[in-house]
């Protein structure tokens, strides 16, 4: 059976719907960065999930072709991420003025994909898929300590829980520290093309420290 990041590292993947304290450690992941309203229908954030998936599969597949990883074992490609900010927002999201939405786009990476491999991947996705995947890039990130919940329901309604976890960092000694580095982090579990809104679920997270 293939190993499954969603399943085996429950703790970053599924919270419950109470908000919790976590210590994200150092990961890599596939990276693309990019301005602008995610729900704009083929518009710039949806083709950068197409590059990242497209790399993401292709480092999957791997096994089949005549590039041999080390220490390859058959995995399921880790849900989707996105780490968001807005210019002067202080660490909030305004969800009314989506155009303005800065992201980085994220995959997580297994541990044993090196940089090297990631090149390749590149290079190979470039060639199979005619597209440019330059700006898909090998992102190392250490997230820290983080106040995170399960958020279920339609994005729109994230404020309400996004006020719990506030409300219950302040409670355990802790203050925001979103800053130019850290971000607000949603992993996203549902597919919304196939989902009704009222049963989205995603990952929430904010970056905190100890007053």
């Amino acid at each position: 059976m293939a190993f499954d990041y969603k399943k085996e590292y429950k703790e970053f993947y599924m919270p419950k719907s109470k908000p919790n304290i976590v210590e994200v450690p150092k990961m890599n992941y596939i990276a693309v960065k990019g301005t602008g309203d995610p729900n704009e229908e083929n518009g710039e954030y949806q083709h950068t999930i197409g590059l990242l998936y497209g790399v993401a599969y292709t480092l999957k597949m791997s096994y089949k072709g005549t590039h041999k990883i080390k220490g390859f074992f058959e995995y399921v490609v880790p849900p989707l991420e996105v780490f968001w900010w807005q210019d002067g927002m202080n660490g909030t999201i305004d969800y009314n003025n989506k155009n303005t939405m800065h992201y980085i786009s994220i995959i997580r990476l297994p541990d044993f994909v090196t940089k090297e491999d990631f090149n390749w991947a590149i290079q190979e996705a470039t060639k199979k898929k005619k597209l440019d995947f330059s700006r898909v890039k090998f992102l190392t990130y250490d997230e820290g300590i983080c106040v995170q919940c399960m958020h279920i329901g339609s994005y729109d309604d994230e404020p309400q829980t996004v006020n719990l976890m506030h409300e219950y960092m302040k409670e355990n000694g802790y203050e925001l520290d979103i800053t130019e580095t850290r971000y607000h982090h949603e992993i996203y579990l549902s597919d919304p093309r196939k989902c009704d809104a009222s049963k989205l679920k995603t990952v929430i997270r904010h970056p905190i420290k100890i007053i």
